[in-house]
């Protein structure tokens, strides 16, 4: 009687793209998985030998690449880049092999050879209090941008933090909210949670703030703080949280919110005004050279470790001038 040979069914090899989209496939967040996509695409057409204009071929397994190629890549890609971009391109290309390896994968690691670098004390310029006053207080500028910017100001939150605020969020009475911080983690283990299934964290305003948000929300109890002047396109689908219900306006975006500033405050045209950011930068700053600890700051900015704060931290010309001048000729006197 004739053997009868049964062909086993085997999986195919795990390729660095198929790896690379079940990983960018997994993230929730539109924003994060743009910016991983960029650093891990990029990091597999380099692995792969796929040129910047060149046609997508065949993929290389997974199993087959070292951990000194991969540091190569990254070299090649990004060894001359700006710290912060080298960082984040970085930590993108670990958290997927990283991902990878915990669904049982062979695949390799980003060598110590390719490390963190350390970045450099911010060269975010520090606004004057004077300056934003006078920026909040111009009759050109709408309510809206307003509030947004003084908030920014006392709150010393993230742009996104307070862009994705709703007006049930508020406690008006106590000048405070809260947000979802950057790296926040959700209370579930379910995919997709939603805002208030995350850890929040509060955030503080003051006088400023709290005299602006009546005139913005006026009659409006639901929805988002922050809303542009038009309705959404159609075929644009957004969640319920993302549309005022009595207006039916949407969230404004952190793109909106730039170019509102950026238009506000530009010397020489569009790309020359201030950051966003800018407004976070000058509130630690200005309570850092009034005296705050570093344990206050550490809370105000809801920063986790100290040496992400300090880049944050830098004292005016002013301030180190009236520093100074406690080692002049009669400092004893003038204290």
């Amino acid at each position: 009687m004739a053997a009868t040979v049964t062909r086993l069914r085997t999986t195919p090899a795990r390729t660095l793209r198929t790896a690379a989209d079940a990983y960018l496939d997994t993230i929730a967040s539109p924003n994060t998985r743009r910016a991983y996509g960029i650093a891990i695409v990029k990091t597999v057409d380099a692995l792969d030998g796929r040129g910047e204009d060149g046609p997508i071929g065949h993929s290389r397994a997974l199993d087959t690449v070292d951990d000194a190629e991969v540091g190569a890549a990254l070299e090649t890609l990004w060894g001359s880049a700006a710290v912060n971009t080298w960082n984040a391109r970085r930590a993108a290309v670990a958290k997927w092999l990283s991902w990878c390896a915990e669904q049982g994968w062979t695949a390799p690691k980003v060598p110590a050879s390719a490390g963190r670098s350390t970045p450099p004390d911010s060269d975010t310029p520090v606004r004057s209090r004077t300056a934003i006053d006078r920026l909040i207080g111009r009759r050109d500028i709408h309510v809206r941008e307003k509030t947004l910017w003084r908030m920014l100001y006392e709150t010393c939150a993230r742009t996104e933090e307070l862009l994705q605020l709703n007006i049930e969020d508020l406690d008006l009475t106590g000048r405070s909210a809260a947000v979802k911080s950057k790296g926040a983690k959700p209370r579930t283990r379910r995919r997709g949670a939603t805002h208030h299934e995350h850890v929040l964290q509060n955030v503080y305003w003051d006088a400023g703030t709290a005299r602006l948000l009546p005139r913005l929300l006026r009659d409006r109890t639901r929805g988002p703080v922050f809303v542009g002047h038009r309705r959404p396109g159609p075929g644009k689908y957004l969640g319920d949280r993302d549309l005022c219900p009595d207006t039916g306006l949407a969230r404004l975006s952190y793109d909106q919110a730039r170019d509102l500033l950026d238009a506000a405050t530009a010397t020489d045209g569009t790309g020359t005004g201030w950051d966003l950011h800018e407004l976070r930068h000058s509130g630690l700053t200005h309570l850092g050279e009034s005296g705050a600890s570093l344990l206050e700051l550490m809370a105000k900015s809801r920063h986790r470790k100290p040496e992400n704060l300090r880049r944050y931290f830098k004292p005016s010309p002013q301030a180190m001038r009236d520093l100074t001048a406690l080692l002049g000729p009669g400092a004893d006197r003038r204290r």
